[in-house]
């Protein structure tokens, strides 16, 4: 399956915030959105499975092995969220449900598209919590949200977006919420769980640094608008524009003060 986005433009409040975007995301392709705040990046994302906030509209093309998603009914968007394309959002204290426990959310996406009986859907919970390498997984799906740290709960919320081996991840700035240790220990989750399940990728981030884990293929957005796109490895030695420039700047500089990721 592959993913392929044409003339993607998202008004809010006849405001155009994205402006007739284009990429690819080929099977197996691991493509990242990058851009600073309020490039677009996010939105788009959001728009790639219906989600975006109300007065938000989307025009152009939206195209998952073919089907055209926008505008298409959100019953059908339902059952492709979770089942087909996963998404893992930046802040897990806000995806989650407080008054549920781990487990039970873990073990949602299985009953709904798998039909799974409560029994058998939280036996799964169970693997997936081991999968995430959470610690006493028998045990911490039994826990609240509230009761985990952040780097857990952002392993629950992967969970949840891969119970059902979906074929396409997106991943909307997961780590920017994490220390340091914790981000790494999350991309080298994400990179070893899409590499064995084959899946396809879009990381979205404003840090070159933490894409360049991850991605071989990045697009990059400034004020709603694609400025720069290609492998990861020019990017990094060749970047064209002004903004790749600087997102390289900032890259390097993290990586090398005391501390950062070197």
């Amino acid at each position: 399956m592959s993913l392929e986005v044409r003339g993607l433009t998202i008004e809010i409040s006849g405001r155009r915030v994205v402006d007739g975007i284009s990429f690819d995301v080929p099977d197996g392709a691991r493509v990242g959105l990058i851009g600073e705040s309020g490039s677009g990046k996010s939105l788009t994302a959001l728009a790639l499975l219906g989600l975006l906030p109300g007065g938000a509209t989307a025009s152009g093309s939206i195209r998952w092995d073919g089907r055209e998603l926008i505008d298409l009914p959100d019953r059908d968007l339902a059952r492709l969220r979770g089942d087909e394309i996963g998404i893992v959002f930046q802040e897990p204290r806000t995806a989650l449900n407080p008054i549920r426990t781990v487990g039970r959310q873990i073990a949602e996406s299985v009953r709904i598209h798998e039909g799974l009986g409560r029994r058998e859907a939280l036996a799964r919970a169970v693997a997936e919590a081991a999968r995430v390498r959470l610690p006493d997984p028998e045990q911490i799906v039994g826990r609240y949200p509230h009761q985990l740290s952040g780097g857990q709960r952002q392993r629950v919320a992967i969970a949840m977006a891969l119970a059902c081996r979906p074929r396409l991840l997106i991943a909307d700035e997961p780590t920017t919420a994490l220390d340091v240790t914790i981000q790494s220990e999350i991309l080298e989750l994400l990179h070893s769980l899409v590499t064995d399940d084959g899946m396809s990728l879009v990381f979205i981030t404003h840090d070159l640094a933490v894409l360049s884990q991850i991605a071989t293929h990045a697009v990059v957005l400034e004020d709603g608008r694609v400025v720069e796109e290609g492998p990861i490895s020019r990017l990094l030695t060749a970047p064209s524009s002004p903004v790749t420039q600087g997102l390289l700047r900032d890259a390097t500089a993290t990586l090398w003060r005391p501390g950062g990721r070197s």
